[in-house]
């Protein structure tokens, strides 16, 4: 017996879930955040969960985005490499935050490093964008939605059995 896909079973639930993240693409537009930085946290969210349905989709908007694919590719030495700014990190500090809830936290120094790079709407809309993704994540996860195999563009060569 197959997995139940919960975004078909009860799509009400998810249209609202994709209802929130137009509003957070919006707000994050509003309050300066390109669609480059929330690619890379979702993008990042993603890696943590080990998400392979939003990494496919992620990489390919990261992409539309102007993400390079070797920004893309580093993203989880993101700590150690020269190519993220201040900025970036302190959104992939947060996005890490929201995910790893278990154990450490962001405690209240790494926080204020963190206020020292983002405006107040730039961390709600950030926090926002950390929660939605690890929600995509855990519908796509439990759902076992298939990923198929792209080329080098996108394109897909192969679909996997489910």
């Amino acid at each position: 017996m197959g997995r139940v896909w919960i975004d078909k079973q009860t799509p009400e639930v998810f249209r609202a879930m994709t209802d929130v993240v137009a509003v957070v693409r919006e707000r994050a537009a509003a309050a300066g955040v390109g669609r480059d930085l929330l690619e890379l946290v979702n993008l990042r969210v993603s890696q943590i969960n080990g998400c392979e349905t939003c990494l496919d989709t992620h990489w390919r908007a990261g992409l539309a985005a102007g993400l390079t694919p070797q920004r893309m590719t580093l993203l989880p030495a993101w700590r150690d490499s020269a190519l993220y700014d201040d900025r970036e990190r302190a959104a992939l500090g947060l996005a890490e935050a929201v995910t790893r809830t278990a154990g450490t936290h962001l405690d209240d120094d790494a926080y204020a490093a963190v206020r020292g790079d983002l405006t107040d709407d730039e961390v709600s809309v950030l926090v926002w964008a950390a929660i939605t993704i690890n929600a995509f994540n855990r519908v796509s996860i439990l759902s076992a939605h298939p990923v198929p195999e792209r080329d080098a563009d996108g394109r897909v060569v192969r679909r996997r059995a489910s």
